[in-house]
């Protein structure tokens, strides 16, 4: 799997606008690297434990990118997720953004994540609760709204994720109707970006079709702590050789 040959072939197919977050999940320091090395601008981290070890690893380099918070964020791990994150892409409820605001010692770039599909297992706010949420946000005066963020029901046919992608579209032209200077819509991933963006995406998430497909050497201990938002006594075992 050449990680700069497949970079490069996305970049190539989809548009200049359309910006590619590589989706490092449990990615290799190394692989993360060899990205960066390819030219992307964005990389995408779920965890925070991996990003800082990653980031560690990287040394400066780390600063060629933008760095994506793009898993769940639990409250507790905010003081962390600032300082490695430049963009906060989950914040789904008024609570987490108040702390982000709290803890923040700069303007914050945060998109609200919404669960457009209504899926019990998704985070995300409801599309119906959107509106009241970004008008409480309005006070927090260290955060900047700038764009949506989904994650799609999974199917085999990317098709199947249209009318969600569809309906994504059309929510966020009418908050934008209502006056937030939203600059990014953020849905797609490895299997959906190309119907994503035909869709009006301008920011995809992609990881497989960079990467390759997942082989993870976590041990089932690092996944339940870092899904716990706890902390593991060797972070770096959480990572792939």
């Amino acid at each position: 799997m050449n990680i700069s040959l497949n970079y490069a072939a996305i970049r190539k197919e989809v548009a200049d606008h359309v910006t590619i977050v590589a989706a490092g999940k449990t990615r290799s320091k190394e692989e993360i690297e060899k990205v960066i090395d390819a030219g992307v601008t964005d990389i995408g981290e779920n965890y925070v434990q991996e990003a800082r070890v990653i980031k560690e690893h990287l040394g400066e380099k780390a600063k060629k990118v933008r760095w994506h918070m793009i898993g769940p964020l639990q409250k507790n791990k905010v003081n962390k997720a600032l300082s490695l994150f430049d963009i906060i892409q989950t914040v789904d409820s008024f609570r987490l953004a108040e702390v982000i605001n709290e803890r923040a010692a700069r303007l914050v770039p945060v998109y609200i994540e919404v669960n457009i599909g209504g899926e019990e297992t998704k985070h995300g706010i409801s599309p119906e609760e959107l509106p009241s949420l970004i008008e409480n946000m309005h006070e927090l005066k260290n955060l900047k709204i700038e764009g949506l963020m989904t994650m799609e029901p999974y199917s085999e046919n990317p098709e199947e994720a249209r009318p969600h992608f569809q309906r994504m579209r059309k929510l966020f032209e009418e908050v934008k109707r209502e006056g937030p200077d939203l600059r990014v819509l953020s849905m797609g991933m490895s299997h959906s970006y190309r119907v994503a963006i035909e869709e009006g995406s301008n920011m995809v998430r992609v990881g497989t079709s960079i990467f390759g497909e997942r082989v993870s050497g976590r041990t089932d201990k690092c996944d339940r702590a870092t899904n716990a938002g706890e902390s593991v006594s060797r972070p770096d075992q959480c990572l792939p050789e």
